[in-house]
C-alpha cells in the first residue's frame, strides 16, 4: 500500500515511524514532513493545506491511503475535496469530513453535540456581536474563575482563564469587538471553570465502531511545576497512573460510547481519530474539548506503546471493519520530554545547528518536531524542536532515560522541563 501522511511535526514523525514498520506499507510519502520523517519515507515539498498538490501527488504516486495529521486541512474540507474527485474514489482516507471536523473547528458546535448526547461537560453560553450585551450579563453572573474560548481555531491560543469579572469582561470585549483572535473569536463560548486533573484519551473510529488507543497526559506549561505560559506541550506520560480500570470504564460508558454512537446517529462522515480532552473532576470524567486528530506530544508516547500494526488499524477504520479488533499495548511506561527553542512560547530565533541527534540509547526514541535541513545540517525551525521518548517500569525511570538522552543533544537556547511526570514519581 502506498501511503501519504500529511503534516510536519513530532506527531507526524511518530506516525511515520509506526507506519513504516508495517508490512502493509509499500511506500510512505510525507508532506511536507521534517528531517525525522525523511528517515521513514519520502518527504514531499508541499503544505498539508495545498489541496491541488495533494490530489496531484495521489495520482502521480498511486496513493492508496491518505492520513491527515493536523487539524487545519480537516477543518478546511480536504476530505470533501478528495472524495469529490472522480479519479480518487479508491482512496482510503483517515480524517473526518468538513462538517464532522467542526467538533474541533467550532467550540460551540462541539458543546451542542455533547449536550444532545448527554456527554458530561462544563456549563456554557455562546455569544456573538449580535447578543454581546447578553454575554456581558452572563459573565457577570458566573463564578470565578471564568473560561473564555474563541469558537474557531486559534492556533492553541484562543482559551483564556480569567480570575476576575473585570478581566473576563475586558477580554470578552476584545475577542468579539476587536477580533483579538481574528475570525476565530467572532463567536465566544463562555464556560464554567472545572477543577481537576487532565488527561487525553484517543479512539480510532470507523464511524460506527471504535478501538481505544493508550491514554496519555501532557504538560502544557513552559515552567516546572506547571508554571508559566501555555505551550503546545512540553512532554507526556502514558499510561496515566490515576486512570485506573474503574475510571477508564466511566470514560468509556459516559464519554466514548455516547460520542461514537452520536456520530452514527447523526450520520457524520467520520473515519479517523477522536481525541477526547478530559478532566477528572472528583472521580468523574468530563469533556473539555474534542480534537479530530491525534495530539502532540501525546502521539509520541501513544504510538510507541501501541503494539498493533497501525496500517492494519487505519485500513480497518477506513473500510468500516474495526469491529472485533483488540488493541495490544506495551505494559511499560512511555514518557516524552520536549526540547524547545529559547524564548518559546514567545518570540524565538530559528536556524541553529542541532548536535547529538544520533540515537543509540536503549529503550529511547528521538522524534523531530520543528527541525529542517540546511546545507547538509539539521537546524531548528520551530518552537518545539524535538522530543525524546523512553520506556521504563516507572514514570521516574522513563523520564530519567529521556533526560539523559537530551543531555547529549544541544542547540543554542535549548530548554526542556526536567519534571515531566513529577506528580507520579
Amino acid at each position: 500500500m502506498n501511503i501519504l501522511l500529511l503534516g510536519s511535526g513530532g506527531r507526524e514523525h511518530a506516525l511515520a515511524w509506526k507506519m513504516a514498520q508495517s508490512p502493509n506499507c509499500s511506500s510512505l510519502f510525507i508532506a511536507p514532513g521534517n528531517p525525522g520523517t525523511a528517515q521513514c519515507g519520502t518527504n514531499l515539498p508541499f503544505a498539508a493545506t495545498d489541496f491541488e498538490a495533494i490530489k496531484k501527488c495521489c495520482a502521480d504516486n498511486a496513493i492508496n491511503m491518505v492520513v491527515i495529521g493536523p487539524e487545519e486541512p480537516l477543518v478546511k474540507g480536504l476530505v470533501n475535496e478528495l472524495k469529490a474527485d472522480a479519479s480518487l474514489q479508491h482512496l482510503l482516507i483517515i480524517g473526518p469530513d468538513q462538517y464532522a471536523a467542526q467538533l474541533e473547528g467550532s467550540k460551540a458546535f462541539a458543546k451542542a453535540f455533547m449536550q444532545r448526547h448527554g456527554i458530561p461537560t462544563a456549563a456554557y453560553g455562546e455569544f456573538t456581536g449580535d447578543n454581546f450585551e447578553a454575554g456581558l450579563e452572563y459573565i457577570k453572573a458566573q463564578k470565578l474563575p471564568v473560561v473564555l474560548k474563541a469558537d474557531g481555531l486559534a492556533a492553541g491560543k484562543g482559551v483564556l482563564i480569567c480570575t476576575t469579572h473585570e478581566e473576563a469582561l475586558s477580554e470578552f470585549t476584545q475577542m468579539i469587538q476587536q477580533a483579538k483572535f481574528g475570525a476565530a473569536s467572532s463567536k465566544v463560548v463562555v464556560e464554567e471553570f472545572l477543577s481537576g486533573i487532565e488527561l487525553s484519551v484517543f479512539a480510532l473510529t470507523d464511524g460506527r465502531h471504535y478501538v481505544l488507543l493508550p491514554e496519555a497526559k501532557d504538560y502544557k506549561r513552559i515552567g516546572e511545576g506547571d508554571s508559566g505560559l501555555n505551550t503546545g506541550g512540553m512532554g507526556a506520560v502514558s499510561p496515566v497512573p490515576f486512570a485506573d480500570d474503574a475510571f477508564m470504564q466511566k470514560v468509556i460508558t459516559k464519554v466514548v460510547e455516547p460520542t461514537i454512537n452520536g456520530l452514527g446517529k447523526e450520520a457524520f462522515d467520520y473515519k479517523g481519530f477522536v481525541f477526547f480532552g478530559l478532566i477528572k473532576v472528583g472521580d468523574e470524567p468530563m469533556v473539555i474539548e474534542y480534537n479530530c486528530r491525534m495530539g502532540d506530544p501525546e502521539t509520541e508516547v501513544v504510538m510507541p506503546r501501541l503494539q498493533n500494526d497501525l496500517v492494519h488499524l487505519l485500513t480497518a477504520a477506513a473500510q468500516q471493519k474495526l469491529e472485533g479488533i483488540s488493541i495490544q499495548k506495551d505494559p511499560r511506561f512511555a514518557t516524552t520530554v520536549m526540547a524547545v527553542s529559547g524564548g518559546y512560547p514567545g518570540d524565538y530565533a530559528k536556524g541553529f545547528a542541532i548536535d547529538g541527534l544520533q540515537n543509540d540509547a536503549a529503550d529511547t526514541l528521538l522524534f523531530h518536531a520543528g527541525t529542517a535541513e540546511k546545507d547538509g545540517s539539521i537546524v531548528t525551525s520551530g518552537g518545539r524542536v524535538l522530543c525524546v521518548t523512553s520506556f521504563g517500569n516507572t514514570v521516574a525511570e522513563a523520564v530519567a532515560k529521556s533526560k539523559d538522552r537530551l543531555v547529549g543533544v544541544s542547540f543554542e537556547g535549548m530548554y526542556f522541563r526536567k519534571d515531566i511526570g513529577y506528580e507520579f514519581e
